[in-house]
């Protein structure tokens, strides 16, 4: 198969504007709203995580994501009877099933896929029969993503966010190698018939190599934008990453 250099996707994550609402428990800033400006802005799709605890998104912001969205949602979750049941109740567009643990601040690492097939095999049967595309978030590694093909995940999202932390760091071997890492990733999951996203810490500055490899054509990116909205407006701070994706692109 070869991929051609068509236009790099680029999913916005509004998680974080919840995260702010719940702050102060009021009913702003609103994550629709939210969704629907990164909508306007160009975004091509809007991700949301619903955690078991409802940290920031909730069940009530899938309801009006799904009424007001006419761009495609990609439901984050946990592979829980839950999420589900909420999923099959919903049928978003995509459903990514991310790991989860109640404590952490963020997703800190890939789904272990492998070592879990049978289950999620099982699992994410129902989804697709439902429609939904079903992607596995997943570290950049073989059998984590011969393990995704074979339980019949259309999409894979490799995690980049050791890759952005190095760079942060200041680490810049290991970010090199992190990189390398990602790239064979992303060409052996292409390989096998798997879309390739890839998303979790880019920001302006480490997003050029991620959207420069031409097996992904997703990428989801929240908790930077919607920092940076803060500073310069959301359709400010969403042209400017989709720029720089589309000069790595050419």
């Amino acid at each position: 198969m070869t991929q051609t250099a068509d236009k790099l996707r680029l999913g916005v994550n509004i998680d974080h504007v919840a995260t702010v609402r719940n702050a102060r428990g009021s009913a702003y800033p609103d994550p629709v709203r939210a969704a629907e400006m990164a909508q306007e802005a160009g975004a091509d799709g809007i991700t949301a995580h619903l955690r078991e605890d409802r940290r920031h998104i909730r069940d009530e912001d899938i309801d009006g994501l799904m009424a007001a969205l006419t761009a495609p949602l990609n439901f984050e979750c946990a592979a829980t009877d839950e999420m589900q049941a909420i999923a099959l109740r919903y049928k978003p567009h995509a459903v990514c099933l991310v790991p989860e643990k109640r404590e952490e601040l963020t997703t800190e690492g890939g789904l272990d896929v492998a070592r879990n097939d049978n289950r999620l095999g099982d699992y994410i049967s129902p989804l697709r029969d439902a429609g939904c595309r079903v992607s596995m978030f997943i570290d950049a590694d073989a059998d984590q993503i011969r393990a995704s093909a074979r339980i019949g995940a259309a999409v894979v999202e490799l995690h980049t966010g050791a890759y952005c932390d190095f760079h942060a760091e200041g680490e810049f071997a290991k970010r090199d190698a992190e990189l390398e890492r990602l790239r064979d990733g992303a060409a052996f999951a292409h390989s096998l018939g798997l879309e390739v996203h890839a998303g979790h810490g880019l920001t302006y500055d480490t997003v050029a190599p991620i959207a420069a490899m031409p097996e992904v054509v997703e990428l989801n990116i929240g908790h930077f934008l919607i920092g940076e909205s803060i500073f310069r407006g959301m359709p400010d701070a969403i042209a400017e990453m989709r720029r720089l994706m589309d000069e790595a692109r050419r």
